[in-house]
């Protein structure tokens, strides 16, 4: 049986449509990616759901998540007030992961004001790794995640394998969030001494139950990838975390850069297919249905 996809990485924007108070630094021209380099090649004005889905229409896909994007921009809410206008007029349904500033006194009317929004499900906060890595526990941060376990709103967490021993602390300090790895730890590179060091650090941070992993952006570190390079990363993902807790994202269009929609989710398909029938439908679709409130 060929089971739906809920695509939990995705990512919209609208860089012409004038007073909205957002911003997209990433994409603006000129901007070199830190990590990835030049994206020229996906820097379109507009990419909203309408686009997404004529891309994905032959994936079998039945949802999305969008994950913060409007980088840049002075109020994160404006982000989800503007997607929930796209939400209301989509044939595909998604929700939405927004931005917070969870270190600081703005986190609690951010969320309230995400709250509004009948599909805001999680939040994104890209200084979370740089606490982590500075081992220290930031008291108001700590607050932010109690008070996101109390509204049940998920904590999608970017996190590389050197930070993820402080994640795993962080989940377990807080058993009730919903903690979400992003990207499986976003790789920054394929080798095999990274990979052991990875895949190790990855299996100790499974070992906290509230902690899901998201099998995306594969491609951004591997442009160049195969069937064969991609599978061990897939493959460990599963083992580690089982069939209960892996959910797949496309993180597009970013991975546009790397790969067409279609080859990269009949890839994640392929690489679970030994898997039985119900636990293929969990990764594929029933986690995130879960998890994202989809």
């Amino acid at each position: 049986m060929r089971h739906p996809i809920i695509d939990t990485h995705v990512h919209f924007w609208d860089m012409v449509t004038p007073g909205s108070g957002l911003a997209w630094v990433w994409l603006e021209k000129g901007f070199v990616h830190p990590i990835l380099g030049d994206i020229d090649a996906i820097k379109s004005d507009k990419f909203e759901i309408d686009a997404l889905v004529a891309e994905s229409r032959f994936a079998d896909v039945s949802g999305f998540v969008h994950v913060q994007a409007a980088i840049g921009s002075a109020d994160p809410v404006d982000e989800t007030r503007w997607l929930t206008r796209m939400r209301e007029h989509s044939t595909v349904p998604f929700t939405i992961v927004a931005h917070a500033d969870l270190g600081t006194e703005h986190a609690r009317a951010q969320l309230d004001g995400h709250a509004e929004s009948p599909y805001f499900a999680g939040i994104r906060d890209f200084n979370s790794e740089v606490m982590l890595a500075s081992g220290e526990t930031n008291p108001v941060y700590e607050e932010s995640l109690t008070e996101m376990a109390r509204r049940g709103v998920t904590f999608d967490l970017d996190c590389e394998w050197m930070n993820m021993g402080a994640a795993l602390e962080l989940a377990q300090r807080h058993p009730d969030l919903q903690v979400v790895l992003e990207h499986i730890g976003f790789p920054r590179s394929r080798d095999d001494e990274y990979f052991a060091s990875w895949r190790s650090a990855i299996t100790n941070l499974a070992g906290a139950d509230n902690v899901t992993c998201k099998i995306s952006g594969l491609g951004m570190t591997d442009p160049h990838f195969t069937r064969e390079s991609l599978e061990r990363w897939v493959d460990s993902c599963v083992e580690a975390f089982g069939p209960d807790r892996c959910v797949l994202g496309s993180n597009w269009p970013v991975d546009r850069l790397y790969s067409s929609y279609d080859v990269i989710m009949n890839l994640y398909r392929d690489y679970i297919s030994e898997l039985s029938d119900s636990e293929q439908a969990k990764i594929l679709s029933g986690n995130a249905a879960r998890i994202f409130k989809l």
